[in-house]
Protein backbone atom coordinates (compact mmCIF):
# COMPACT_ATOMS: atom_id res chain seq x y z
CA UNK A 1 0.00 0.00 0.00
CA UNK A 2 2.75 1.87 1.10
CA UNK A 3 4.31 1.73 -2.49
CA UNK A 4 1.34 2.68 -4.20
CA UNK A 5 0.72 5.86 -2.36
CA UNK A 6 4.38 6.27 -3.16
CA UNK A 7 3.74 5.69 -7.24
CA UNK A 8 1.07 7.97 -6.84
CA UNK A 9 2.34 11.02 -5.30
CA UNK A 10 5.24 10.78 -7.60
CA UNK A 11 2.77 10.72 -10.57
CA UNK A 12 1.02 13.71 -9.34
CA UNK A 13 4.55 15.52 -8.69
CA UNK A 14 5.65 14.64 -12.50
CA UNK A 15 2.29 15.72 -13.81
CA UNK A 16 2.45 19.13 -12.22
CA UNK A 17 6.05 19.76 -12.86
CA UNK A 18 5.03 18.96 -16.90
CA UNK A 19 1.79 21.93 -16.29
CA UNK A 20 4.34 24.25 -15.18
CA UNK A 21 6.47 23.42 -17.86
CA UNK A 22 3.80 23.96 -20.40
CA UNK A 23 2.35 27.26 -19.15
CA UNK A 24 5.99 29.15 -18.78
CA UNK A 25 6.18 27.52 -22.68
CA UNK A 26 2.73 28.79 -23.71
CA UNK A 27 3.36 32.45 -21.79
CA UNK A 28 6.41 32.93 -23.59
CA UNK A 29 4.57 32.20 -27.07
CA UNK A 30 2.34 34.61 -25.84
CA UNK A 31 -0.36 32.27 -25.72
CA UNK A 32 -3.10 32.61 -22.79
CA UNK A 33 -3.35 29.95 -20.49
CA UNK A 34 -7.53 30.37 -20.53
CA UNK A 35 -6.53 29.25 -24.84
CA UNK A 36 -4.91 26.21 -24.00
CA UNK A 37 -7.68 23.37 -23.74
CA UNK A 38 -5.17 20.73 -22.04
CA UNK A 39 -3.80 23.19 -19.68
CA UNK A 40 -7.34 23.83 -18.23
CA UNK A 41 -8.27 20.05 -18.82
CA UNK A 42 -5.78 18.67 -16.45
CA UNK A 43 -5.68 22.05 -13.71
CA UNK A 44 -9.12 20.98 -12.96
CA UNK A 45 -8.47 17.29 -12.81
CA UNK A 46 -5.67 18.08 -10.38
CA UNK A 47 -7.43 20.76 -8.03
CA UNK A 48 -10.18 19.15 -5.75
CA UNK A 49 -13.55 19.67 -5.82
CA UNK A 50 -16.12 20.96 -3.27
CA UNK A 51 -19.00 20.29 -4.73
CA UNK A 52 -21.32 21.89 -2.08
CA UNK A 53 -19.58 24.99 -2.90
CA UNK A 54 -20.16 24.47 -6.29
CA UNK A 55 -23.57 23.82 -6.01
CA UNK A 56 -24.32 26.97 -3.40
CA UNK A 57 -22.44 29.14 -5.94
CA UNK A 58 -24.38 27.49 -8.93
CA UNK A 59 -27.51 28.24 -6.86
CA UNK A 60 -26.88 32.00 -5.60
CA UNK A 61 -26.22 33.00 -9.39
CA UNK A 62 -29.55 32.91 -10.68
CA UNK A 63 -30.60 34.75 -7.29
CA UNK A 64 -27.86 37.76 -8.32
CA UNK A 65 -29.02 38.13 -11.59
CA UNK A 66 -32.56 37.97 -11.17
CA UNK A 67 -31.89 40.89 -8.26
CA UNK A 68 -30.40 43.18 -10.82
CA UNK A 69 -32.54 42.46 -13.52
CA UNK A 70 -35.31 43.55 -11.10
CA UNK A 71 -33.42 47.08 -10.27
CA UNK A 72 -32.99 47.43 -13.77
CA UNK A 73 -36.93 47.23 -14.63
CA UNK A 74 -37.43 49.63 -10.81
CA UNK A 75 -34.71 52.00 -12.52
CA UNK A 76 -37.10 51.56 -15.93
CA UNK A 77 -40.28 52.73 -13.98
CA UNK A 78 -38.47 55.76 -12.84
CA UNK A 79 -41.00 58.70 -11.71
CA UNK A 80 -43.59 57.25 -13.22
CA UNK A 81 -45.91 59.35 -14.97
CA UNK A 82 -47.48 56.68 -17.16
CA UNK A 83 -51.68 57.25 -15.49
CA UNK A 84 -53.90 59.48 -13.63
CA UNK A 85 -52.63 57.68 -10.41
CA UNK A 86 -48.94 58.81 -10.16
CA UNK A 87 -51.08 62.30 -9.33
CA UNK A 88 -52.01 61.30 -5.66
CA UNK A 89 -49.14 58.63 -4.97
CA UNK A 90 -46.56 59.05 -1.68
CA UNK A 91 -44.23 56.38 -2.86
CA UNK A 92 -44.49 54.07 -5.90
CA UNK A 93 -44.80 50.34 -4.73
CA UNK A 94 -42.91 48.04 -7.00
CA UNK A 95 -42.36 44.94 -5.21
CA UNK A 96 -40.41 43.25 -2.58
CA UNK A 97 -38.96 39.61 -1.54
CA UNK A 98 -37.09 36.53 -2.91
CA UNK A 99 -35.83 37.50 -6.76
CA UNK A 100 -35.32 33.48 -7.64
CA UNK A 101 -38.83 32.74 -5.33
CA UNK A 102 -40.71 29.73 -6.23
CA UNK A 103 -44.03 31.64 -5.34
CA UNK A 104 -45.35 35.13 -6.29
CA UNK A 105 -48.68 36.34 -4.39
CA UNK A 106 -50.27 39.28 -6.98
CA UNK A 107 -52.52 41.75 -5.76
CA UNK A 108 -54.47 44.43 -7.23
CA UNK A 109 -52.92 47.93 -5.53
CA UNK A 110 -51.48 49.30 -3.00
CA UNK A 111 -53.20 50.88 0.10
CA UNK A 112 -52.58 53.62 2.37
CA UNK A 113 -50.07 51.71 4.15
CA UNK A 114 -48.13 50.99 1.46
CA UNK A 115 -48.18 54.15 -0.14
CA UNK A 116 -46.61 55.96 2.92
CA UNK A 117 -44.07 52.49 3.40
CA UNK A 118 -43.36 51.95 -0.31
CA UNK A 119 -43.76 48.22 0.06
CA UNK A 120 -46.79 45.86 -0.68
CA UNK A 121 -48.90 44.61 1.85
CA UNK A 122 -47.97 45.98 5.06
CA UNK A 123 -51.22 47.27 6.34
CA UNK A 124 -53.93 45.03 8.06
CA UNK A 125 -53.98 42.77 5.07
CA UNK A 126 -50.72 42.86 4.85
CA UNK A 127 -50.32 41.50 8.21
CA UNK A 128 -52.92 38.72 7.07
CA UNK A 129 -51.02 37.74 3.95
CA UNK A 130 -47.68 37.45 6.01
CA UNK A 131 -49.76 35.10 8.74
CA UNK A 132 -50.89 33.19 5.58
CA UNK A 133 -47.26 32.67 4.51
CA UNK A 134 -45.83 31.83 7.97
CA UNK A 135 -48.29 29.92 9.89
CA UNK A 136 -50.12 28.30 7.02
CA UNK A 137 -47.38 27.72 4.43
CA UNK A 138 -44.75 27.48 6.99
CA UNK A 139 -42.65 29.98 5.25
CA UNK A 140 -40.66 33.34 5.43
CA UNK A 141 -42.61 35.94 4.13
CA UNK A 142 -38.81 37.16 2.52
CA UNK A 143 -38.79 33.50 0.75
CA UNK A 144 -42.09 34.17 -1.51
CA UNK A 145 -42.10 37.75 -3.61
CA UNK A 146 -44.97 40.12 -3.57
CA UNK A 147 -46.00 42.87 -5.74
CA UNK A 148 -49.39 43.92 -7.16
CA UNK A 149 -51.06 44.63 -11.02
CA UNK A 150 -50.80 48.48 -10.20
CA UNK A 151 -47.54 49.96 -8.55
CA UNK A 152 -49.70 53.32 -7.35
CA UNK A 153 -52.56 53.57 -5.01
CA UNK A 154 -55.96 54.06 -6.27
CA UNK A 155 -57.71 56.95 -4.89
CA UNK A 156 -59.35 56.10 -1.13
CA UNK A 157 -58.50 52.56 -2.29
CA UNK A 158 -60.90 52.11 -5.03
CA UNK A 159 -60.65 49.82 -8.05
CA UNK A 160 -58.03 50.34 -10.51
CA UNK A 161 -59.39 51.36 -13.66
CA UNK A 162 -59.11 49.50 -17.20
CA UNK A 163 -56.39 52.47 -18.11
CA UNK A 164 -54.48 52.38 -15.00
CA UNK A 165 -54.14 48.76 -15.53
CA UNK A 166 -53.37 48.76 -19.06
CA UNK A 167 -50.11 51.46 -18.06
CA UNK A 168 -48.69 49.57 -15.57
CA UNK A 169 -49.77 45.22 -17.08
CA UNK A 170 -46.66 45.38 -18.56
CA UNK A 171 -44.14 45.80 -15.19
CA UNK A 172 -45.79 43.00 -13.70
CA UNK A 173 -45.26 40.68 -16.98
CA UNK A 174 -41.60 41.42 -16.78
CA UNK A 175 -41.79 40.99 -12.96
CA UNK A 176 -42.89 37.37 -13.26
CA UNK A 177 -40.52 37.15 -16.66
CA UNK A 178 -37.96 37.78 -14.36
CA UNK A 179 -38.66 35.88 -11.54
CA UNK A 180 -39.91 32.94 -13.29
CA UNK A 181 -41.62 31.31 -10.13
CA UNK A 182 -43.65 28.00 -10.11
CA UNK A 183 -47.16 29.04 -8.76
CA UNK A 184 -48.80 33.06 -8.78
CA UNK A 185 -51.00 33.47 -5.89
CA UNK A 186 -53.52 36.13 -7.58
CA UNK A 187 -54.99 37.78 -4.38
CA UNK A 188 -58.39 38.92 -5.73
CA UNK A 189 -60.60 39.85 -8.77
CA UNK A 190 -58.29 42.31 -10.74
CA UNK A 191 -55.14 40.25 -9.92
CA UNK A 192 -56.50 37.07 -11.45
CA UNK A 193 -58.59 39.02 -14.31
CA UNK A 194 -55.61 40.62 -15.42
CA UNK A 195 -53.11 37.40 -15.41
CA UNK A 196 -55.84 35.47 -16.89
CA UNK A 197 -57.94 37.33 -19.01
CA UNK A 198 -61.40 36.54 -17.89
CA UNK A 199 -64.42 38.10 -16.76
CA UNK A 200 -65.19 35.17 -14.39
CA UNK A 201 -65.58 36.34 -10.59
CA UNK A 202 -62.98 35.50 -8.01
CA UNK A 203 -65.71 32.84 -6.96
CA UNK A 204 -65.66 31.03 -10.02
CA UNK A 205 -61.79 31.13 -10.43
CA UNK A 206 -60.56 30.23 -7.02
CA UNK A 207 -60.51 26.26 -6.14
CA UNK A 208 -58.70 25.58 -8.27
CA UNK A 209 -55.16 25.68 -10.65
CA UNK A 210 -55.22 28.02 -14.10
CA UNK A 211 -52.04 28.47 -16.29
CA UNK A 212 -50.71 31.71 -17.63
CA UNK A 213 -47.45 31.91 -19.73
CA UNK A 214 -46.70 27.69 -18.24
CA UNK A 215 -46.96 28.93 -14.68
CA UNK A 216 -49.85 27.52 -12.76
CA UNK A 217 -51.71 30.44 -11.26
CA UNK A 218 -53.99 30.10 -8.08
CA UNK A 219 -57.07 32.34 -7.54
CA UNK A 220 -58.04 33.41 -4.06
CA UNK A 221 -59.95 35.86 -2.53
CA UNK A 222 -57.61 38.99 -1.36
CA UNK A 223 -56.74 39.77 2.32
CA UNK A 224 -58.98 42.76 3.08
CA UNK A 225 -61.74 41.03 1.59
CA UNK A 226 -61.26 38.24 4.02
CA UNK A 227 -60.81 40.92 7.01
CA UNK A 228 -64.25 42.08 5.97
CA UNK A 229 -66.03 38.60 5.04
CA UNK A 230 -63.55 36.03 8.04
CA UNK A 231 -66.02 33.10 7.01
CA UNK A 232 -64.37 32.87 3.70
CA UNK A 233 -60.88 32.31 5.28
CA UNK A 234 -61.33 28.30 5.14
CA UNK A 235 -61.55 28.43 1.47
CA UNK A 236 -58.56 30.88 1.34
CA UNK A 237 -56.89 28.04 2.95
CA UNK A 238 -58.34 25.15 0.90
CA UNK A 239 -56.40 27.14 -2.06
CA UNK A 240 -53.10 27.13 0.01
CA UNK A 241 -53.26 23.92 0.52
CA UNK A 242 -53.57 23.01 -3.07
CA UNK A 243 -50.53 25.51 -3.26
CA UNK A 244 -48.26 24.03 -0.70
CA UNK A 245 -49.23 20.53 -2.22
CA UNK A 246 -47.92 21.71 -5.37
CA UNK A 247 -44.48 23.30 -4.38
CA UNK A 248 -44.07 19.80 -2.47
Amino acid sequence: MKDIRKDLKEVVSSLKGHLIYQRDVLLAEGVTLKDSYEFRVLSSELKPKNQNSNKEAENSKPKIQNSKLLEELRAEIGDCQRCKLSKGRTNLVFGVGNPDARIVFVGEGPGKDEDLQGEPFVGRAGQLLTDIITKGMKMRREDVYICNVVKCRPPENRNPEPDEIDACEGFLIKQLEVIKPEIVVALGTFAAKTLLKTDLPISKLRGGFHDYKGIKVMPTFHPSYLLRNPEKKKDTWEDIKMVIARLG
